[in-house]
Protein backbone atom coordinates (compact mmCIF):
# COMPACT_ATOMS: atom_id res chain seq x y z
CA UNK A 1 0.00 0.00 0.00
CA UNK A 2 1.06 3.40 -0.92
CA UNK A 3 1.63 6.20 1.63
CA UNK A 4 -0.78 8.44 1.99
CA UNK A 5 -0.79 12.32 1.33
CA UNK A 6 -2.06 14.95 3.88
CA UNK A 7 -3.24 17.36 1.91
CA UNK A 8 -6.64 18.79 1.77
CA UNK A 9 -8.07 17.55 -1.13
CA UNK A 10 -11.12 19.55 -3.04
CA UNK A 11 -13.66 17.07 -4.74
CA UNK A 12 -16.33 18.05 -6.98
CA UNK A 13 -17.69 14.51 -5.88
CA UNK A 14 -18.04 14.18 -1.90
CA UNK A 15 -16.54 11.41 -0.63
CA UNK A 16 -20.40 9.88 0.19
CA UNK A 17 -21.42 9.43 -2.74
CA UNK A 18 -18.45 7.53 -3.90
CA UNK A 19 -19.18 5.32 -0.70
CA UNK A 20 -22.39 5.03 -2.60
CA UNK A 21 -20.98 4.06 -6.03
CA UNK A 22 -19.00 1.66 -3.60
CA UNK A 23 -22.02 0.08 -2.45
CA UNK A 24 -23.75 -0.44 -5.63
CA UNK A 25 -20.96 -2.20 -6.89
CA UNK A 26 -20.37 -4.22 -4.67
CA UNK A 27 -23.88 -5.70 -4.39
CA UNK A 28 -24.01 -5.91 -8.34
CA UNK A 29 -20.44 -7.95 -7.93
CA UNK A 30 -21.79 -9.98 -4.87
CA UNK A 31 -24.92 -10.69 -7.09
CA UNK A 32 -22.44 -12.07 -10.13
CA UNK A 33 -20.15 -14.17 -7.52
CA UNK A 34 -23.40 -15.69 -5.61
CA UNK A 35 -24.33 -16.96 -9.53
CA UNK A 36 -21.13 -18.50 -10.07
CA UNK A 37 -20.82 -20.19 -6.99
CA UNK A 38 -23.80 -21.77 -7.27
CA UNK A 39 -23.29 -22.57 -10.92
CA UNK A 40 -24.25 -26.17 -10.38
CA UNK A 41 -26.98 -25.59 -9.34
CA UNK A 42 -27.54 -23.67 -12.63
CA UNK A 43 -26.31 -26.52 -15.02
CA UNK A 44 -28.62 -28.38 -17.28
CA UNK A 45 -27.24 -32.00 -17.09
CA UNK A 46 -28.10 -34.62 -19.79
CA UNK A 47 -27.11 -38.10 -18.79
CA UNK A 48 -28.05 -41.42 -19.31
CA UNK A 49 -31.21 -40.85 -17.41
CA UNK A 50 -31.85 -37.50 -18.86
CA UNK A 51 -31.60 -35.94 -15.60
CA UNK A 52 -32.32 -32.05 -15.50
CA UNK A 53 -31.17 -29.83 -12.43
CA UNK A 54 -32.59 -25.97 -13.02
CA UNK A 55 -33.76 -25.42 -9.66
CA UNK A 56 -34.44 -21.83 -10.20
CA UNK A 57 -36.10 -18.90 -12.35
CA UNK A 58 -33.35 -17.55 -14.46
CA UNK A 59 -35.18 -14.67 -15.41
CA UNK A 60 -36.60 -13.21 -12.41
CA UNK A 61 -32.61 -13.22 -11.29
CA UNK A 62 -31.48 -11.95 -14.39
CA UNK A 63 -34.25 -9.17 -14.09
CA UNK A 64 -32.62 -8.07 -10.75
CA UNK A 65 -28.87 -7.93 -11.95
CA UNK A 66 -29.72 -6.10 -14.58
CA UNK A 67 -31.87 -3.47 -12.08
CA UNK A 68 -28.78 -3.03 -9.91
CA UNK A 69 -26.40 -2.96 -13.15
CA UNK A 70 -28.96 -0.02 -14.71
CA UNK A 71 -28.95 1.58 -11.46
CA UNK A 72 -25.59 1.89 -10.93
CA UNK A 73 -24.79 3.04 -14.70
CA UNK A 74 -27.60 5.76 -14.08
CA UNK A 75 -26.01 7.32 -11.50
CA UNK A 76 -22.67 7.70 -13.25
CA UNK A 77 -24.75 8.89 -16.42
CA UNK A 78 -25.99 11.64 -14.40
CA UNK A 79 -22.39 12.77 -12.71
CA UNK A 80 -21.12 16.25 -14.50
CA UNK A 81 -17.82 16.11 -15.95
CA UNK A 82 -15.76 16.91 -13.27
CA UNK A 83 -17.32 14.31 -11.23
CA UNK A 84 -16.82 11.57 -13.95
CA UNK A 85 -13.31 12.28 -14.28
CA UNK A 86 -12.44 12.38 -10.66
CA UNK A 87 -14.27 9.18 -10.14
CA UNK A 88 -12.00 7.50 -13.02
CA UNK A 89 -9.09 8.96 -11.39
CA UNK A 90 -10.11 7.48 -8.22
CA UNK A 91 -10.19 4.13 -10.00
CA UNK A 92 -7.11 4.85 -11.42
CA UNK A 93 -5.35 5.53 -7.88
CA UNK A 94 -6.85 2.75 -6.44
CA UNK A 95 -5.77 0.26 -9.62
CA UNK A 96 -1.72 1.86 -9.12
CA UNK A 97 -1.75 3.79 -12.63
CA UNK A 98 -1.21 7.00 -10.65
CA UNK A 99 -0.52 7.84 -6.67
CA UNK A 100 -1.80 10.44 -4.76
CA UNK A 101 1.03 12.99 -5.38
CA UNK A 102 -0.58 12.53 -9.38
CA UNK A 103 -3.57 13.25 -8.18
CA UNK A 104 -4.53 16.20 -11.27
CA UNK A 105 -2.46 14.27 -13.64
CA UNK A 106 -4.54 11.38 -12.66
CA UNK A 107 -8.33 14.14 -12.98
CA UNK A 108 -6.38 15.39 -16.20
CA UNK A 109 -6.30 12.56 -17.85
CA UNK A 110 -9.40 11.10 -17.07
CA UNK A 111 -10.85 14.22 -18.64
CA UNK A 112 -9.47 14.07 -21.91
CA UNK A 113 -10.78 10.67 -22.01
CA UNK A 114 -14.05 12.06 -22.14
CA UNK A 115 -17.50 11.93 -20.42
CA UNK A 116 -19.39 9.75 -23.16
CA UNK A 117 -18.56 5.89 -22.07
CA UNK A 118 -17.93 6.72 -18.19
CA UNK A 119 -20.30 3.97 -17.02
CA UNK A 120 -19.49 1.58 -19.53
CA UNK A 121 -15.86 2.07 -18.74
CA UNK A 122 -15.74 2.02 -15.08
CA UNK A 123 -18.80 -1.03 -14.97
CA UNK A 124 -16.26 -2.92 -17.02
CA UNK A 125 -13.39 -2.98 -14.55
CA UNK A 126 -12.90 -5.74 -12.64
CA UNK A 127 -13.09 -5.48 -8.97
CA UNK A 128 -14.57 -1.63 -9.04
CA UNK A 129 -15.42 -1.37 -5.84
CA UNK A 130 -12.21 -2.36 -4.39
CA UNK A 131 -10.68 0.33 -6.37
CA UNK A 132 -12.30 3.38 -5.65
CA UNK A 133 -12.01 2.45 -1.77
CA UNK A 134 -8.54 2.53 -2.33
CA UNK A 135 -8.59 5.59 -4.47
CA UNK A 136 -10.82 7.24 -1.11
CA UNK A 137 -8.13 5.86 0.88
CA UNK A 138 -4.68 7.55 -1.00
CA UNK A 139 -6.01 10.98 -1.12
CA UNK A 140 -7.56 10.38 2.56
CA UNK A 141 -11.06 10.89 1.65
Amino acid sequence: MQRRLEKDWELSIGPDTVRLFILKAKGLSAAINEDYADGAEHEVELDAESHVSHHHDGLAEESSENLAEEELRELINDLNVDEAAELIALAWLGRGDYDAAEWSDAVSAARERGNRYTAKYLLGMPLLADLLEEGLEQIGA
